[in-house]
């Protein structure tokens, strides 16, 4: 009787029983790597400008964000998520009363918000 469907093989008996190879089996055991994803560009200036604040200032950071949403304005919905991101980053490095100091109307003053938020 034969019925329809698949069927796993673990084993043929004209196959040499090799002790170093292993069974036959119908699911691999071996998982093929994962394509390596780009980064999102928002991700990516985001990280810049975090290095970028921490590296010299804040005030430089947001300059440097405002730039970058004009020479891409697709950009711009995500200019609002990294200025937060650069609010907390500045209360972390500099304290809440410093951080203040580097708020500019970057991104309808996100930043403020996120050193609020954060302080």
């Amino acid at each position: 009787m034969v019925l329809s469907g698949t069927l796993a093989v673990t084993r043929v008996p004209w196959a040499a029983q090799n002790n170093e190879s292993p069974l036959l089996t119908a699911a691999s055991t071996t998982l093929s790597k994962k394509a390596v994803q780009p980064r999102a560009a928002q991700d990516v200036l985001r990280d810049k400008l975090l290095v970028e604040l921490k590296e010299k200032d804040p005030g430089k950071a947001l300059t440097d964000l405002q730039r970058a949403v004009e020479q891409r304005p697709s950009l711009a919905r995500h200019c609002m998520s990294i200025a937060k991101a650069l609010g907390k980053a500045a209360v972390e490095q500099y304290g809440p009363t410093r951080a203040h100091r580097f708020s500019r109307p970057v991104c309808d003053t996100s930043f403020a918000s996120g050193v609020a938020q954060f302080a």
